[in-house]
């Protein structure tokens, strides 16, 4: 293995760029030459490659966000772009690549080792929905985001003595809202993986207060509901004025924290480690305090587990 190249791909992740740097400068170490694809998939298509050295990945680690860049690509997913993309590639004598990404990034991953190209993913998702690994990579500092907010929040809850819904991302997965939940110690969570009733959090939120609680904290996953509506709902219910705070993409930016640039300098690492052995069609787990390596098909045939255990730990130490 001489040449490689390296792309992130989805949505970006506090923690990449720090992969990047890994990737680059083990490759460099193991005397193979790296290229980085800009734009992820579309810039395969586009032929948009740029030789990295040691400076290219200089001054980075700590950078939120990732110096390639990322994009979605429809054309990729067929068999013309495909081709193209192979055939870029083959172009410049790129024999293995390394994919930093989510679930989706991994399909392309999959379809290009099936077509010869030597490939290795590394788990990078806010979302934390990734099977075979604990934490993937902006997991945490997405979660000391979250944290951070709730805690600016809490100080105008408590003055005004009102209830407040913090829409956090989860679309389909509710591990940013059970772990920034526990963390801040939210009165209430609210995710897709466990159902609930609008008359339940009414009834914890009344029972609080009762007993002097000045305030309340709800932590909502995007997919369990609007928050708008479940706030006109629980002000309608029980007359508490209500306010909502939407995070949104703040969650995805900010300096990574230690944990996730450690966990990127090891996956990127790993991941180099693998290609020079030989190995495609795989992806760099860390599953207690150890890295872990999967096939990748695994990964899209797998749904991650939700820590139900976790979730009843908070819903205890809230009351």
């Amino acid at each position: 293995m001489k040449r490689i190249a390296v792309l992130t791909s989805g949505g970006d992740a506090p923690g990449m760029n720090a992969a990047i740097r890994a990737v680059v400068r083990s490759a460099i170490y193991n005397g193979m030459e790296v290229y980085g694809i800009r734009r992820g998939y579309a810039g395969l298509l586009s032929a948009d490659f740029v030789e990295m050295d040691l400076r290219t990945v200089g001054d980075i680690i700590h950078r939120g966000g990732t110096i390639l860049r990322t994009a979605r690509s429809e054309e990729f997913k067929t068999p013309e772009g495909m081709e193209k993309a192979l055939e870029n590639l083959k172009t410049l004598g790129i024999e293995g690549l390394v994919v930093i990404g989510g679930d989706g990034s991994f399909r392309g991953a999959i379809e290009l080792s099936k077509r010869g190209v030597a490939t290795i993913g590394i788990p990078a998702t806010i979302d934390n929905d990734i099977p075979f690994t604990d934490y993937s990579i902006g997991f945490d500092t997405a979660i000391n985001t979250v944290v951070e907010a709730v805690n600016k929040i809490r100080d105008t809850a408590t003055s005004h003595e009102r209830t407040f819904i913090i829409e956090v991302m989860g679309r389909e997965s509710g591990h940013i809202a059970l772990y920034s939940g526990l963390a801040c110690g939210a009165e209430t969570i609210l995710v897709p993986e466990i159902p609930y009733t609008i008359e339940d959090v009414c009834e914890k939120v009344v029972t609080g207060l009762k007993r002097g609680k000045l305030h309340t904290i709800i932590i909502l996953a995007e997919g369990a509901g609007n928050a708008f509506d479940v706030g006109k709902k629980i002000k309608d219910i029980t007359g508490f004025e209500t306010r909502v705070t939407v995070l949104g993409h703040l969650q995805r930016g900010g300096t990574p924290t230690a944990f996730d640039r450690i966990l990127a300098s090891q996956m990127g690492g790993k991941a180099v480690e693998l290609l020079k052995s030989g190995l495609s069609n795989k992806m760099v787990g860390w599953v207690r305090g150890e890295l872990v390596v999967t096939d990748l098909e695994k990964i899209l045939t797998t749904q991650k587990t939700f820590n139900k255990e976790l979730f009843e730990l908070a819903n205890i130490l809230s009351i």
